[in-house]
């Protein structure tokens, strides 16, 4: 039994894959919350993160020197903007950053936060890198959920499946009221987050944003976490 359960699993991973340190999913909010403006400002502040110096020591720093990427926006569905890339430099980033500003919005509807926690996992499972580190970088303005599987029954699967979830909640995009859920931080520390060293970074609004991404990427690409498992710029 063990020896065929052993060659299932080699027969489920990719043939040839590419070895790098970190397969990562960017997994961004486009639900109907968010407006087109703020999808393009949203990608803007990956794309500008992504080309950042730190960032790119983080993963020149790293054991193989690389990272693999995919940027998937989520909302009752979810749709791949950017497919699977190997970042190992300034000229790959850049790449990555150009493709992330081109297409449109293709995620609509109400949050099935569950159903996009499940798509990042198979999009690690089924893509043509092996890292020894796979990450699903969640990013959101709301804990609701509307459709799908539960949050936390989702969570719990990816954990499993030894992938960690770290959160971006973004309290406020160019509001003014006061933010929709202020303790969203908690509430994603305590529903969505898991995994070895998970943890949670807050973004209070659209000014600290980019510099909110770029923060949670060096942490996440580096291996490291912050001293709380919430952190706030």
């Amino acid at each position: 039994m063990c020896r065929l359960i052993l060659l299932l699993l080699l027969f489920a991973l990719p043939a040839n894959a590419e070895d790098v340190d970190l397969e990562l999913v960017l997994l961004a909010d486009a639900s109907g919350s968010i407006s087109d403006a703020e999808i393009r400002f949203q990608r803007q502040g990956y794309a500008a993160a992504l080309t950042d110096p730190g960032v790119l020591a983080a993963i020149a720093g790293t054991a193989y020197g690389s990272i693999a990427v995919t940027y998937v926006e989520w909302a009752a569905n979810t749709a791949v903007v950017v497919d699977w890339m190997k970042i190992d430099g300034e000229d790959s980033a850049r790449a990555f950053a150009t493709a992330l500003l081109v297409p449109p919005r293709q995620a609509y509807g109400r949050n099935a936060i569950g159903g996009a926690l499940l798509d990042a996992k198979r999009q690690i499972e089924r893509n043509a890198f092996e890292g020894w580190r796979k990450v699903i970088d969640f990013s959101g303005d709301s804990p609701n959920s509307y459709s799908g599987p539960s949050i936390e029954a989702a969570r719990d699967d990816v954990v499993a499946a030894g992938i960690t979830i770290n959160a971006l909640p973004i309290l406020c995009r160019f509001c003014d009221t006061a933010a929709r859920f202020p303790d969203l931080a908690a509430i994603y520390e305590r529903r969505i987050i898991g995994g070895p060293g998970a943890f949670v970074v807050t973004a209070a609004d659209e000014t600290d944003l980019a510099d909110a991404i770029r923060r949670k990427l060096i942490l996440e690409i580096s291996g490291k976490t912050p001293a709380l498992s919430v952190a706030r710029n």
